[in-house]
């Protein structure tokens, strides 16, 4: 007998999270957050260090389990979704003396939609290196992965998620640690899969580049402190209230 599926909350959202709490330990790591984002922008999570960012994505995948709260992407479980999604992960979260190649890493984003049975094959191939070629990395196809440059695993990490064909884009610290042309390819990327009507989410952690880069912003400090439209949400009394004593760290000609 097959499962009933879950059925849709909050369909018109791309991403709602709903009094979510995740604690390590017994210590709140987030604690009560509650998040909607509409589908097709491109949105940073933006807070200190330890303000539960890259938990926050984990809880949104399902890796990390929540004490209470759920989560829905496209009004489903993540579990029903998942092929919608792709997810970039921090570089420092990676095996980078694995043997496999930059081509290998790409083509295990067809995974998915081949299903147990099937290989890559031809098919598979060609769109991993169209996705390399994306990425401006198609003549390092064939490098172990480790000898590549952080920036240049960056890269293939995000032309992994490229080939997926997903619907929404879950990037944890994308930026950081790469040189200035691998991120002008990152954020150009980025635009594009919003234009195309993708939702992109990104843990980011420069704030000096939000209002250029991304059109919605949450911001969080284990609770959500705002969120909502760059526009209206990147202000000084926001930023005062996520980054506290931090805030020196801000122009404020950016958060007039």
């Amino acid at each position: 007998m097959s499962a009933t599926p879950a059925a849709l909350h909050e369909p018109g959202l791309a991403l709602h999270v709903e009094d979510l709490t995740v604690a390590y330990r017994d210590l709140p790591a987030l604690w009560d957050i509650d998040l909607d984002l509409p589908p097709g922008v491109m949105a940073a999570i933006v807070g200190p260090n330890g303000a539960g960012k890259s938990t926050l994505v984990k809880a949104v995948l399902g890796l990390v389990r929540p004490v209470a709260g759920h989560v829905r992407l496209f009004g489903r479980p993540y579990a029903d979704v998942r092929r919608r999604i792709a997810y970039v992960p921090q570089r420092a979260s990676v095996d980078w003396d694995f043997p496999t190649t930059a081509l290998d890493v790409v083509t295990m984003g067809t995974y998915a939609r081949l299903g147990w049975f099937r290989r890559p094959g031809r098919a598979e191939r060609s769109a991993a290196r169209a996705a390399l070629a994306e990425v401006g990395m198609q003549d390092y196809a064939d490098r172990q992965i480790g000898r590549l440059s952080g920036g240049q695993q960056q890269r293939v990490f995000l032309a992994r998620a490229l080939v997926q064909g997903a619907d929404l884009f879950l990037l944890d610290e994308p930026m950081a640690g790469v040189d200035a042309p691998t991120e002008r390819i990152i954020v150009e990327l980025l635009h594009g899969l919003r234009a195309a009507g993708r939702t992109v989410i990104v843990v980011h952690h420069d704030l000096q580049t939000v209002t250029r880069y991304f059109d919605w912003l949450v911001l969080l400090n284990r609770r959500v402190v705002a969120q909502g439209p760059v526009a209206a949400t990147y202000t000084a009394a926001n930023l005062r209230a996520t980054y506290g004593g931090q805030v020196a760290l801000i122009d404020p000609g950016e958060a007039a």
